[in-house]
């Protein structure tokens, strides 16, 4: 069934502070309650048929791809940045020119209807890019949404790029977009590296294609529980109580 629409899942990373003597895993088959990671991800996406997700794969991949064997496959390698992880998925996507839903597979705690709001809202609006916020009281490591005077989208800052005023802010990028093919592969082209990491990061895109006259917004329907990502294992701990909670309702 045509939907539309295609996922990029970014699930290259190799976990370094998620590692544990013994266990050599990247980081999304890391468990949580005895299911990988990346499982809770698409288990949450399975309103799109399997050929229309592609996993961005890179640490240990062989092992990513032996495990998912029904969904488009891309390889980031080396790493460098969220940008370069999309750019990698360039190929799969080739020839489709509708929206591209781009989502971590780290984030287990996403819920479906999550990504179905943020995939209504680019629609309804009529964006060229539509960004997945979150308002926190906490001050978290995650980008931050500056906007305009009007409140209008200006641009997004990397947690470790921020200045102390940039800190203060408390809407967050979760991380998760839908862009339009045609602009997103523009602004992907024109990524550079200007950094402190010297990273291609896709939280460039969103300002490029403002700049280009695209139209950008956000949806804050992402809830602080669910933009949980695991980076570290009290991160995976957390998970672990979160889903067990979860469970404890359903």
């Amino acid at each position: 069934m045509e939907t539309g629409i295609k996922a990029v899942v970014l699930a290259a990373g190799k976990g370094t502070r998620l590692r544990t003597e013994g266990v050599d895993l990247p980081k999304v088959l890391r468990q949580a309650r005895g299911r990988a990671l990346l499982d809770y991800v698409l288990a949450e996406l399975s309103f799109l048929p399997r050929e229309d997700i592609t996993l961005v794969v890179g640490y240990e991949r062989e092992k990513v791809t032996a495990a998912y064997p029904d969904y488009l496959h891309a390889v980031q390698e080396p790493q460098r940045g969220t940008g370069h992880a999309v750019q990698c998925a360039r190929e799969a996507l080739a020839g489709f020119t509708g929206s591209v839903l781009v989502c971590y597979g780290d984030m287990p705690l996403l819920r479906r209807e999550t990504y179905e709001s943020l995939i209504a809202t680019h629609r309804k609006e009529g964006n060229a890019c539509t960004l997945l916020s979150a308002v926190s009281d906490e001050e978290l490591p995650y980008g931050r949404i500056v906007r305009k005077a009007d409140g209008a989208f200006s641009h997004i800052v990397e947690d470790k790029d921020c200045t102390p005023e940039e800190k203060a802010i408390r809407e967050l990028n979760v991380g998760v977009y839908v862009f339009e093919a045609g602009p997103l592969w523009e602004a992907i082209d024109q990524l550079q590296p200007n950094n402190a990491q010297g990273e291609y990061y896709l939280t460039d895109a969103p300002s490029y294609i403002l700049s280009r006259g695209g139209k950008v917004g956000a949806c804050p329907t992402c809830t602080p529980e669910e933009m949980l990502g695991v980076n570290t294992v009290e991160q995976l701990h957390q998970v672990e109580d979160i889903v067990r909670r979860r469970e404890g309702r359903a």
